[in-house]
């Protein structure tokens, strides 16, 4: 594990492949760590690429600081970014990771080479709002706090995330989980239309976490996308 700091707080990441083939960022979902990329990350540092897979804040080893807003986990990849030295990157974000990576690519587009977003919900309310969750008993792999605010703006994100999405101006692809996936299909699709120049593909059955139920259909999709 290495560290950095970025935007105030340190932020704990995992790196595969050699330091001066060309980056990747691999964000994850709600309550995992930059260790769930790891197969995915083995298969694309081969390429040969520089895979970098940070802890979002309130995640596995990097600071839990409070205030768990998806902008403030924006500016700290934008930090992470910059006191690497990484101009432009690939991203790939899934769920909450890929809703960071379309903020970022949003506010920073020269930052972006291209993108790739996997099964990410659509900056829509709930309707009915999510309720407030119950707190597990035990020690947790990431911070209570970031569930909650979490959940606040999964019921009710900024307008500007999805007014905004025309922002997304680099090539994107858009993977979803098929219907046993438990992000709305639909609003995953929206969110490829809504970016000028998206592709989607669905990768029937995989569920919620395609690069870990169905890894080889996933990097049949990212590997010649990201070759492009």
């Amino acid at each position: 594990m290495n560290t950095v700091e970025a935007n105030g707080i340190t932020l704990a990441y995992r790196t595969w492949g050699l330091e001066d083939a060309p980056p990747i960022l691999l964000l994850h979902c709600r309550g995992a760590d930059g260790a769930d990329w790891t197969g995915v990350a083995e298969r694309l540092a081969a390429g040969p690429r520089r895979v970098y897979a940070p802890d979002l804040r309130g995640h596995g080893r990097s600071d839990r600081p409070g205030g768990y807003a998806c902008e403030a986990m924006r500016d700290d990849v934008r930090g992470f970014l910059d006191a690497l030295g990484i101009r432009r990157t690939d991203v790939v974000g899934h769920s909450l990771g890929g809703t960071v990576a379309y903020l970022l690519a949003q506010h920073s587009p020269g930052l972006v080479r291209r993108l790739v977003l996997e099964d990410v919900p659509g900056p829509f309310p709930l309707d009915p709002p999510r309720p407030p969750a119950e707190r597990p008993d035990g020690d947790l792999p990431f911070d209570w706090d970031m569930v909650r605010d979490t959940d606040r703006q999964r019921n009710a994100p900024d307008p500007v995330w999805w007014a905004h999405m025309g922002r997304v101006t680099m090539p994107t692809l858009v993977i979803r989980g098929g219907a046993t996936s438990l992000i709305p299909q639909d609003q995953v699709a929206a969110v490829a239309a809504a970016i000028p120049d998206a592709r989607l593909v669905t990768v029937e059955g995989a569920g919620h976490l395609v690069h870990e139920t169905c890894p080889q259909e996933f990097l049949a999709a990212v590997e010649p996308f990201l070759a492009e």
